[in-house]
């Protein structure tokens, strides 16, 4: 090793040397990451203003809603969508929109939000939601068949009332009544867990004026296994 020969001097000359020649790299490093730094921090305030700003628009959404201000609403929901496409508060603000439209008595403007919430949301949750009021919305279309596809991939317990009584609805606008008996008794046998009144259930099916299914679906899982051969 030539360093161990060399005298206090000659090595802190060449510690020198080195520092001199490498210079310009490390000043470069620090540099570097001095920059990284301060581009992570600027984006985490940027990112952390947007949130804050389609927080604000949302509660300023809700709120028109609430105020019956329709026109309000769409405007706000509509910005929302446009300012903060990537945003959760985006899929929220299409549900409102196609809430709007059914309001309003266009239900062909209300499939298109709900569809794209249904398509592209990542939130299992809301593209449930979406599926349901589409159905519904198909239904009161005069489009039973269409509702019933939509609803054709089984939903999670607790949305099992739901999904059943949109379904007996779909069959009852097809006048078939048998198939919206059952539909009506399974959404009947978990409304309560579903926390859901089961009144207008029990409406809904004494309206058919047939007797009882003897067996209610249990969930909307069942109901699609028990179909497949």
């Amino acid at each position: 090793m030539t360093e161990e020969y060399l005298t206090d001097d000659e090595q802190l000359e060449a510690v020198k040397h080195a520092f001199v020649e490498n210079a310009p790299w490390i000043v470069g490093g620090v540099l570097i990451g001095a920059a990284l730094l301060f581009g992570y921090r600027y984006y985490q305030s940027y990112t952390n203003e947007r949130a804050l700003k389609a927080a604000a628009q949302f509660t300023a959404m809700t709120a028109a809603l609430q105020a019956n201000d329709h026109a309000k609403s769409r405007q706000l929901a509509e910005r929302l969508i446009k300012d903060h496409a990537s945003s959760p508060y985006a899929d929220q603000a299409q549900l409102i929109l196609a809430r709007l439209d059914v309001d309003e008595g266009q239900l062909d403007k209300a499939v298109a939000p709900l569809s794209v919430v249904l398509n592209g949301s990542k939130d299992q949750e809301l593209r449930l939601v979406a599926r349901l009021r589409l159905a519904r919305v198909l239904t009161a279309q005069g489009k039973p068949d269409e509702a019933l596809k939509t609803l054709g991939e089984a939903m999670p317990a607790a949305f099992a009332s739901p999904y059943h009584e949109v379904r007996g609805d779909a069959y009852l606008a097809k006048k078939d009544t048998s198939d919206a008996l059952v539909e009506y008794s399974a959404a009947r046998a978990a409304a309560d867990a579903n926390g859901i009144n089961p009144a207008l259930l029990e409406l809904k099916i004494q309206d058919l004026g047939i007797a009882p299914a003897p067996v209610a679906k249990a969930n909307s899982a069942d109901t699609l296994n028990k179909a497949k051969p």
